[in-house]
């Protein structure tokens, strides 16, 4: 079961956490991966248990650093845009419109 792959898009946080949601699926489903890569009594001699336990060893792995990779570049991204905002708010602080996209932003991180 291996991660989605490809950007991230961390503008639409319900889009995010969905990725995310999607990308923890090799986690919640541990206990199943579990069952299905160790074999039972009759199939021991038939599959390498050392190497399907090892398989599923990395795809979590990567699974997990995928993950983090992309949780980090959000929170880089959207740093960036709030100290952007902050930077702008200090120009107009009669804007409430920039207020409220400053604090947003903040949320969002």
């Amino acid at each position: 079961m291996a991660a989605p792959s490809g950007a991230a898009s961390c503008e639409d946080f319900a889009e995010f956490q969905e990725l995310l949601r999607v990308m923890r699926t090799i986690d919640d489903r541990i206990v199943h991966e579990l069952n299905t890569t160790i074999p039972t009594a009759s199939f021991v001699g038939k599959i390498d248990a050392g190497q399907t336990c090892k398989e599923l060893y990395q795809s979590l792995m990567d699974a997990h650093t995928s993950r983090e990779r992309i949780i980090k570049n959000c929170i880089a991204q959207t740093s960036s845009v709030v100290k952007t905002l902050r930077e702008e708010r200090e120009k107009a602080q009669d804007d409430v419109a920039l207020l409220k996209q400053l604090r947003k932003e903040q949320t969002k991180v």
